[in-house]
């Protein structure tokens, strides 16, 4: 008791706490969405229970260990990515259009959300042992290379989600490293050129559908599916219906309830209190993590947290920004509340290396 204890005082509960409570919302919603689409046996429930068990597991491990082996790890774990992209293409699975999941005992690995915390951690390690004022392009390029590789095998699968997220991790070490300002230009530019291309020759047709209901909103099955979250997000009012009487996801109206749209089954059956908790948790962790950034005094720990709290904060964006009707659908989870183990443990490993950034740079206080 005494080794737990002292194990317990190690831990920065000012973060681990948020991300408890959310773990708790999700587990609390995937149980009413099990019972609301007939599944007696709860499997959905249980599988994301014992996801949340592994997962914090690997975040505690993460958290109470020394972050600083990553940076000798970095250039074996980036190879890993890339093989783990290739033998997924070869060997796994197609789920909704995408061959990105490896299949074991009835589970699926996706193996891109561990590639998404593989390039935070080689980002942070290339951009700590250089300077960027001395060889701006050559850094730009190498950067460039080390992402555009990875992005590249995630958009054959094609996962366009995860692969803008890929780009929107480079681009936040890039500014966060203080690159000159015609360097995002050009990639502003880059990407509205790639976008016409792959509108033109590399989008399914679904993807398209997806842009052009956001683009111009009409009777599709892509438009059926956000007005049917904008409606369960508008139904909660101010304490919600109430855990299992959300009407669009008990009744199956809200499409992928338990990983895209779990935020408007929150909003529903939770309503404006549960929706202010979620914020409130997210807000907190991310100013716990930018508020540790003045004290730490390692600069490769500093790029951990900043490419970190941005990918958290992009997913959490654009995935409430999806449920909303405000951004287009592209299949994100909401961090530590969507179903799906992959995402929920790839999430915890990546909060448990931030914890221990923090935790060593608030102890040299």
């Amino acid at each position: 008791m005494k080794r737990i204890l002292a194990l317990a005082q190690k831990v920065d509960w000012y973060l681990a706490a948020p991300i408890i409570v959310l773990l708790c919302f999700s587990l609390a919603e995937l149980y009413s969405i099990s019972l609301g689409q007939g599944g007696a046996s709860l499997s959905l429930f249980y599988k994301q229970l014992a996801f949340v068990i592994i997962g914090l597991v690997v975040f505690f491990v993460f958290a109470l260990s020394d972050f600083h082996h990553l940076y000798s790890y970095a250039n074996y774990l980036y190879l890993a990515a890339i093989v783990l992209l290739v033998a997924v293409l070869i060997f796994g699975q197609t789920i909704n259009g995408t061959k990105g999941w490896f299949g074991f005992f009835g589970l699926g690995l996706q193996p891109v959300e561990l590639v998404k915390v593989i390039l935070i951690i080689g980002l942070a390690k290339y951009f700590s042992k250089i300077s960027v004022a001395s060889r701006p392009f050559k850094h730009f390029a190498v950067s460039g290379i080390f992402t555009v590789l990875l992005l590249i095998l995630v958009v054959v699968q094609p996962d366009l989600g995860s692969a803008a997220l890929l780009f929107g991790i480079w681009v936040i070490f890039l500014i966060a490293t203080d690159f000159p300002r015609k360097y995002l230009l050009l990639i502003a530019f880059s990407l509205f050129l790639i976008l016409g291309l792959a509108w033109q020759f590399a989008f399914k047709d679904y993807q398209r559908e997806r842009l052009a209901t956001y683009l111009k909103p009409s009777a599709s099955s892509t438009n059926y599916n956000v007005k049917q979250a904008i409606i369960a997000v508008g139904a909660g009012g101010f304490l919600g219906r109430g855990l299992g009487f959300g009407s669009q996801s008990q009744l199956k109206f809200l499409p992928e309830a338990k990983t895209d749209f779990i935020f408007a089954v929150i909003a529903e059956e939770l309503g404006l209190v549960g929706v202010a908790v979620v914020f409130a948790c997210f807000v907190m962790i991310l100013f716990r993590l930018i508020s540790s950034l003045p004290k730490s005094r390692n600069y490769f720990g500093s790029l951990l947290i900043v490419g970190g709290a941005g990918l958290i904060f992009m997913e959490m964006f654009i995935n409430i920004g999806m449920n909303m009707g405000v951004l287009p659908v592209i299949g994100l989870p909401l961090p530590f509340v969507s179903y799906g183990g992959s995402a929920l443990v790839g999430h915890l490993a990546l909060a448990g290396i931030m914890h221990s950034v923090s935790r060593r740079a608030s102890s040299k206080r």
